[in-house]
């Protein structure tokens, strides 16, 4: 695919290729994006957060198609404000809804695409033949798209972003629609076009678990609020807790198997937490810890079906937000003011 070599950003890894300062989008009913201040870096970037957070107009201001109200942004260098048309010369863009022609092939789609960006008519059809072999439509090239499923039109629209040889790609909701198969294979076309071609990626989601294995780094919003811009790896950090599942007993003793280890484990001065009949969340005090779940299962005739330290979902990052502003005093404008970023 002529595509440009993944050392496109060698030498220039600490440069942010999305930065923001304050930036803030009004509508007469609500507030889109509230004071968001982050940087995106080279790689997959996860962007999170539940419809209606902000995500589909971060974007649109990104790419120079919506003023913001207030606020600095800049992509590559170039701010969004006032080099729009340089912005989107240099950046590809997949919409989030379905905009395909429905009585034109792939093949003509993407050219028109290519030759919109600028590239000339032969280096057009040589670029769309190898985007659409790389997305996996090669052999439907000639078909037109309103036969086309909707993983395929995914493809089509994510062919297009890639065409005129981007240096970032921004992906609205790419996976939606698609059966778990289907997201499956276009979250592993997403990572390859960074790995294989060093395209940095910036994909929306409001599926919180795709991105965990996807992305390098994640940013999440919550009503146009930064929460969280950290690695992924910080997201999904082991905690203190072990999760814990057990067997029924071999021979029927009436014996509820999850109370009866909870009432061992509680004995033994462990901090247990029930998580159904056969489920249990277990305090990591220290590593001996783990022997005493070991001895307090096999003394009661158990199974050990599962013995593993806990990690963090984002998922949790959201639902720790909410307890918190449910719980913070409101502000002198009637709400609060919770942003947290790492």
């Amino acid at each position: 695919m002529a595509l440009a070599a993944q050392d496109r950003y060698v030498g220039a890894v600490s440069t942010a290729v999305i930065k923001t300062d304050g930036l803030t989008k009004r509508f007469p009913r609500v507030t889109a994006l509230d004071q968001l201040t982050v940087e995106v870096r080279p790689g997959v970037v996860g962007l999170v957060g539940a419809n209606g957070a902000g995500k589909s107009t971060l974007i649109k201001i990104l790419l120079g198609l919506a003023p913001a109200t207030s606020g600095r942004g800049e992509v590559l260098g170039l701010d969004v404000a006032t080099r729009g048309s340089e912005i989107r010369a240099q950046v590809g863009y997949m919409p989030e809804h379905d905009c395909l022609p429905p009585d034109v092939s792939a093949t003509e789609f993407v050219v028109h695409m290519a030759r919109m960006a600028g590239l000339p008519a032969t280096a057009a059809r040589e670029r769309t033949a190898d985007t659409l072999r790389h997305v996996g439509l090669y052999e439907e090239r000639y078909r037109p798209m309103g036969g086309y499923s909707t993983g395929m039109k995914q493809r089509v629209k994510l062919a297009q972003a890639l065409v005129h040889d981007p240096k970032l790609v921004l992906l609205d909701e790419p996976t939606n629609g698609l059966d778990p198969a289907g997201r499956d294979e276009m979250l592993g076309l997403i990572r390859r076009v960074h790995t294989d071609f060093g395209i940095s990626v910036l994909v929306t989601t409001h599926l919180l678990g795709e991105l965990e294995r996807t992305c390098d780094h994640l940013v999440v919003i919550d009503g146009g609020k930064l929460l969280r811009s950290s690695s992924t790896a910080s997201f999904t950090e082991a905690t203190a807790v072990l999760a814990v599942e057990v067997s029924d007993h071999p021979e029927d003793h009436g014996l509820e198997p999850g109370p009866a280890v909870r009432e061992r484990l509680a004995a033994a001065g462990l901090s247990v937490q029930p998580e159904g009949s056969h489920q249990l969340l277990v305090r990591l005090a220290d590593d001996s810890t783990y022997d005493t779940i070991r001895d307090a299962v096999a003394e009661l005739g158990l199974g050990l079906v599962r013995l593993e330290q806990r990690r963090h979902r984002v998922a949790e990052l959201f639902t720790d937000a909410h307890e918190r502003d449910a719980q913070a005093p409101q502000d002198s404008r009637g709400g609060t003011n919770d942003v947290a970023a790492s």
